[in-house]
């Protein structure tokens, strides 16, 4: 039940009440025995009650209303002329009736405030309820999206932790795999102690000296074969024939010759070291490998293209500190940046061609050129980074190489090993890498090795094997200090990378994986 009806259906009842009660009691007080209803104005039902005599002007007219247009109760009483005496006793009672009468109206005035004001508190009260009702859907609501949220977080949870079981189970298999390596440890500690007690008799001095000798004796070793690697460099540059010849004898393949010369995995490069700040973006410097004792001539050569001008520096000290130079006029421009000099000639692939030049410097003249049969050229299978980069001329423990690619092979890289003297192809092999996703590449110890690009993050990522024809994908940062590679060469004699990097010379150095046999000993 709405407010506006119970207020109306609580005033009402009210004044039915107190008109009853009247009806019943005026009479039986002041004496009235006659009733009659009358229509009031307005076509509310009026009680008139009368006093005997019949004469209205000798008695008393009570006239009582249900509820007047505000719908307040009104009574009203008629008195009888001041002349009339003989009824003082009914007057009296008139008068006391009256005064309730007015008492009821002030305490139904009083009821009808109190009414409002309960009304006004009902009316709070239903707004507050109803709002609770909204909070409590709306509790509701949220329970039902928080939980299904944590429904979802838990599945996502589950969903983590599943592939995790086939993880928990091999650490089970581990955990017995240990427990088996543990129960070994014990029993090869019991045994180096019977070891130990066998062996009791020898000293500490004794084994501490055993020790020191054959640390001497290894580093003479590595002294020896570091002597013996220079020699063997500059007889493989001079006589290449009888260095084949000679590893044929010791029962060597092809293959395998390049590797006695203190060869080694790559396992490391260092951070770039900055010699120099000179020249144009692109370019190549170097040392000569085959240099005999104290000669660190640098070459110097800007550009890749339409030039034929190469700088000679006495020393590197010179090359870092000063402009003093010897220029050298090429008979014809190069192509690229994989120009090497090599036992006092410098390399080069001739401008627009496959054609390699071998260019002596002490008479000034083409001593031998070769052209590389099927070796893309002119930008048709170059590094990533462009600039005629198509053939890469390199030199490492084992000789000369060049690496290029052909339309036989579908542009992925070849490498060949080239005659040092006559650059004749001695022995060909054919990679899976596509030439044009390389960055650049190096060869050392009859291993090519790819970087992934040339500018941003640098790292050495692919590896072919000349002696096994195999190839394998590895993981070695190469620190691209100036965000843009043109050239990589290594230098077998000082085992270290030269690079120009974006009108820089660095240099870095690498380290090597190599396992000395006791045979070689």
């Amino acid at each position: 039940m709405s407010v506006p009806l119970l207020k109306i259906g609580v005033v009402l009842s009210t004044m039915a009440m107190i008109t009853n009660w009247m009806s019943q009691t005026l009479p039986s007080l002041v004496g009235l025995n006659t009733t009659k209803l009358t229509a009031a104005q307005g076509g509310y039902p009026d009680r008139s009650i009368g006093v005997l005599p019949a004469n209205p002007e000798e008695s008393w007219q009570v006239y009582s209303s249900a509820q007047d247009s505000e719908g307040r109760c009104v009574c009203t009483v008629v008195a009888p002329q001041q002349t009339m005496c003989s009824r003082d006793a009914r007057t009296k009672q008139l008068r006391q009736l009256l005064e309730k009468v007015q008492n009821m109206t002030q305490s139904i005035q009083v009821l009808d405030q109190r009414t409002q004001r309960d009304l006004q508190y009902v009316v709070k009260m239903e707004d507050q309820l109803r709002g609770l009702e909204t909070k409590f859907r709306q509790v509701e609501e949220n329970h039902k999206q928080n939980i299904a949220k944590q429904y979802k977080a838990i599945k996502a949870k589950m969903a983590e932790l599943r592939p995790l079981i086939p993880v928990l189970e091999e650490y089970k298999a581990d955990a017995r795999l240990v427990q088996q390596f543990k129960e070994e440890v014990q029993n090869l500690t019991a045994s180096l102690g019977l070891l130990q007690q066998e062996m009791g008799a020898y000293d500490y001095d004794d084994l501490h000296s055993r020790v020191v000798s054959l640390e001497e004796r290894l580093r003479a070793c590595m002294q020896k074969l570091g002597h013996w690697q220079k020699e063997a460099l500059s007889d493989l540059a001079t006589h290449p024939d009888n260095y084949t010849s000679m590893q044929t004898d010791a029962g060597l393949s092809k293959n395998q010759q390049h590797q006695t010369i203190a060869c080694g995995k790559l396992t490391g490069i260092s951070d770039a070291i900055t010699i120099k700040t000179s020249g144009s973006r692109f370019g190549s410097w170097m040392t000569d490998p085959l240099a005999p004792e104290g000669d660190t001539r640098v070459w110097y050569m800007d550009g890749y293209h339409n030039n034929r001008f190469v700088r000679e520096y006495k020393s590197m000290a010179d090359f870092m500190m000063s402009d003093n130079f010897t220029s050298h006029r090429l008979p014809h421009p190069w192509s690229g940046t994989g120009q090497v000099v090599y036992n006092g000639s410098i390399y080069f692939n001739k401008f627009q061609s496959n054609m390699i030049i071998k260019f002596d410097f002490k008479t000034s003249t083409i001593s031998k050129s070769q052209r590389l049969d099927n070796a893309g050229y002119s930008n048709t299978y170059h590094y990533a980074w462009g600039g005629h980069s198509d053939i890469d001329l390199m030199v490492d423990e084992g000789g000369l190489w060049a690496v290029y690619a052909t339309n036989q092979n579908a542009g992925n890289i070849v490498i060949s090993k080239l005659h040092p003297i006559t650059l004749h192809i001695i022995q060909t092999w054919m990679t899976n890498h596509p030439r044009r996703s390389a960055g650049e590449s190096f060869m050392i110890c009859g291993t090519l090795y790819v970087t992934n690009g040339y500018s941003g993050g640098t790292k050495v990522y692919y590896a072919y094997h000349t002696n096994s024809s195999m190839y394998e994908y590895i993981d070695i940062v190469l620190q691209n200090k100036y965000s843009h590679i043109s050239m990589l060469d290594y230098n077998p004699r000082d085992r270290a990378l030269y690079a120009w990097n974006n009108g820089h010379q660095v240099l870095y150095n690498v380290t090597l994986f190599h396992v000395i046999r006791s045979e070689q000993l």
